[in-house]
This record gives structure tokens, C-alpha cells and sequence, in this order.
């Protein structure tokens, strides 16, 4: 794989040395098709949790719908985490990419210093424009489910290199810190510490909701909601509850695409 020296490769040293305690194992591959493929493809193993798997480059990355993730080498920050929630109701299982949208939001404000917020259920914004993107899929169920969440973050993308005109890069957006190592390492201490608090508190959901709720800016915009099956709603999204569901006008909606609506003019 071609290394551009505008875009140096990960520091893989680094990332071990200071990898938090709460992970087992972090690996880092020049390319792959999928990180969370490969990591679900370890799901059935029973020792493994808490590992990152990392890609300089993905030709197969995957959002939600089976949605195409595709950025040149070196330019993003592609990883995902594998993780065993003993005990958790399986309703609760649907705010671990939520918890993960929060950690990501966390580190671009801190290290990059960009205004990140969430948009409704995880993806990552700037001034409107999707940064980051992010995909949950339960690798095993039962009272030990295993989850593989992967994180598509944008680093270093040009204008004429992003996947749709309404994304954006941190580079785009004026970050003050793009060194990809730095993010992940960053990354992955925000998400430890928002998962060991999660775990701590049983599950529960009161604290994490709260969180997620300061972040995210689709609560109290105006907005429309693709729904599965061909249905849509539009309306004002109020709250975000217990369950994670997006509240609209007094409805729940508990997956669909959400678009924030620009008010008339």
C-alpha cells in the first residue's frame, strides 16, 4: 500500500503503550475489507473481548443499510472495538452506539478542538456536516452478548475526496490536532471510560441518557424521519428516552434516518 507522507501512517508503539488497561489487545492492518467483519469473525470465541482492530485502509466499510464506507488509505480513522456486556437486557444493547457516539464527540472536542455533536442515534456532526460515522452489530446473544461497534472517522479528506457533499473532515473543519494516532488514542480512552462507567451502574441507562442528551443537537430541531417499511414523519424531536428512541411529537421512533430540516426562509 502507497504511503502519502502528507498522511503518515499509525504509530503502532504508540497506540500499545498507551493503550488503556481496559482493552486486551489492539492490532493495526495496512488493509482489510471490513474491521467489523473480521472482528465478529472472532465473536464465537469466548476469550475474546475488548479488542480493537484498526485499518489504514478499508475496501469494504460498512454504515448502517449496508451503506458503502469508503476512504482513501491513511485518511481516516477506521477501527472497531469488540465487547462482552454480561447481564445486559437485550433492549438495553441498543445504546452502545450511542455510548460510542459520545466517546467519538468527547475526543474531537478535546483533542481536535472542534465543536463536534451527535446527531440521532450516532453519527457525528460539524456545523451540520456528518464527521464520523458509526455501526453496532451483535456478534453473539444470550446472557454474555458480544457487540463489534465500528467507527468511520474522516481525518484528513479533501473537499473532492468526500463520500457525499454533506460530510466533512476534521482538516475541513479547522481541527487543531490531526494526528490519527493521537485521535485514536484518545478515542479509545473516552469510550473505556464511558463503557466502565455504563457497566459499573448495572446497565443502567439514567446517567448515560443524560450524557448523550447534552450532545446531541437533533433534540429540539425540526426534522423528518425515514422510517423502515416506507413510512415518514416530520415533526420536532423532543427528548430521546429510556430506550434511546427518538421522540417526535409525542412518537418514538426506534430506527429510521433522520434528516434535521433548514427552517423556512
Amino acid at each position: 500500500m502507497y504511503s502519502n507522507l502528507d498522511r503518515p501512517p499509525l504509530n503502532v508503539t504508540e497506540l500499545r503503550r498507551g493503550l488503556d488497561p481496559f482493552f486486551s489487545q489492539l492490532d493495526v492492518v495496512a488493509e482489510t475489507g471490513s474491521t467489523n467483519a473480521d472482528l465478529l469473525a472472532r465473536a464465537a470465541d469466548a476469550e475474546a473481548d475488548r479488542s480493537v482492530l484498526v485499518a489504514e485502509f478499508q475496501t469494504s466499510g460498512r454504515g448502517r443499510h449496508q451503506r458503502t464506507w469508503v476512504s482513501p488509505a491513511q485518511a481516516q480513522v477506521a477501527l472497531s472495538v469488540l465487547v462482552r456486556l454480561p447481564g445486559i437486557a437485550p433492549a438495553d444493547l441498543g445504546w452502545l452506539p450511542l455510548l460510542t457516539g459520545v466517546a467519538v464527540a468527547d475526543a474531537v472536542r478535546s483533542v481536535a478542538k472542534v465543536p463536534a455533536e451527535l446527531k440521532w442515534p450516532n453519527d457525528v456532526l460539524v456545523e451540520g456536516r456528518k464527521l464520523c460515522g458509526i455501526l453496532a452489530e451483535v456478534g453473539t446473544t444470550g446472557k454474555n452478548p458480544t457487540v463489534v461497534v465500528g467507527i468511520g472517522l474522516n481525518v484528513s479528506l479533501t473537499e473532492d475526496e468526500l463520500p457525499v457533499p454533506e460530510a466533512t473532515s476534521l482538516v475541513l473543519a479547522g481541527a487543531e490536532v490531526s494526528d490519527r494516532t493521537t485521535l485514536v488514542r484518545s478515542l479509545l480512552r473516552d469510550f473505556a471510560s464511558r463503557f466502565t462507567a455504563w457497566e459499573s451502574a448495572g446497565w443502567a441507562t439514567s446517567e448515560l441518557a443524560d450524557v448523550y442528551r447534552e450532545r446531541c443537537a437533533t433534540i429540539g430541531a425540526q426534522v423528518r424521519a425515514e422510517l423502515p417499511g416506507g413510512d415518514r414523519i416530520e415533526g420536532t424531536a423532543t427528548d430521546v428516552d429510556a430506550n434511546g428512541r427518538l421522540i417526535i411529537d409525542g412518537r418514538a421512533v426506534s430506527a429510521g434516518d433522520v434528516t434535521h430540516l433548514r427552517p423556512l426562509e
